[in-house]
């Protein structure tokens, strides 16, 4: 059976519960987590991660430590050796997470260029505006910069570091697409609701302990954690120039404006059905697995 299906959406739209709740349904499915920052051990409040599975099988979490690097060829490798395995026992695998970039990497095939990521590099570019950083891309490669979010700075700084370990432009990305269709859902939900969501859920992440992972993970590590939303925004804190409220604010600030961020990538995309509840989704799946 090569069936896949793909559950995405912006942070905090309620993913985890829909690919739950069709996994459950279809009672032979398993469930990989396409999420770019659960894929680190200990990074577990913040990042979100699953703790009650429902005894549905998950895969692609807790893979590398924190400062080890884990690329998106990487978890396309992984993504798509786990989805033959699951296929091979006749069983669903459904992809869910907000890593819209790793998803396409697993579906479309993406053929990436194989450069190891320079971190002093990325803190030099990190201190610059978005809009800095794309001038510069422009300037040194006018053909990526036409096709790159001019908003998301991981990405601009990437094409940059590429251009400059390779000294060459940016390789156009070569597609090994998966040979069956893929069903595409991404859940919809209103700006207001989201945001109520995301409030919600920050204060629950602080009141399981959120300020006491972040501090172990800026202690014992200067990579992953400082790009991360829920763990950067703590350093002011315990270098006791911001209060603990202050961060607080600053973290739902910087995953809403993230989230819009989401939206916007996925609107590109219009091979996405977009879905609101469990029923809209759940028929959509029963149309797919009956073709």
């Amino acid at each position: 059976m090569k069936k896949l299906i793909v559950i995405t959406g912006q942070t905090g739209a309620g993913k985890t519960s829909l690919s739950l709740q069709i996994a459950s349904h279809l009672k032979r499915a398993e469930i990989i987590s396409a999420d770019s920052k659960q894929v680190y051990k200990e990074m577990n409040i913040g990042t979100d991660k699953i703790d009650d599975m429902q005894g549905i099988p998950h895969h692609l979490l807790n893979l590398v430590e924190p400062d080890q690097t884990f690329t998106v060829a990487d978890f396309k490798k992984r993504a798509r050796q786990k989805i033959k395995d699951i296929q091979q026992k006749n069983k669903v695998p459904i992809l869910c997470g907000g890593s819209y970039f790793y998803i396409k990497a697993v579906v479309d095939g993406l053929v990436l260029p194989q450069v190891a990521p320079d971190w002093n590099f990325r803190k030099k570019k990190n201190k610059l505006s978005e809009q800095k950083l794309f001038e510069e891309l422009k300037d040194k490669d006018p053909r990526r910069a036409k096709s790159i979010d001019k908003h998301n700075k991981r990405r601009l700084v990437r094409a940059l570091e590429i251009i400059e370990k390779t000294g060459k432009p940016v390789p156009e990305l070569n597609k090994e697409p998966l040979n069956y269709p893929v069903l595409m859902l991404a859940l919809k939900i209103e700006k207001e609701e989201l945001h109520r969501r995301i409030d919600k859920r920050v204060d629950k992440m602080v009141n399981k302990g959120l300020k006491d992972e972040a501090r172990k993970l800026l202690n014992n590590y200067n990579r992953t954690p400082l790009e991360t939303i829920g763990y950067k925004e703590w350093e002011p804190h315990f270098k006791e120039e911001k209060s603990e409220n202050q961060v607080i604010e600053e973290i739902k600030t910087n995953t809403k404006q993230f989230s819009k961020k989401q939206k916007n990538w996925l609107k590109k995309d219009d091979r996405l059905i977009w879905v609101e509840t469990f029923k809209e989704a759940k028929e959509r799946v029963g149309s797919y697995i009956k073709n």
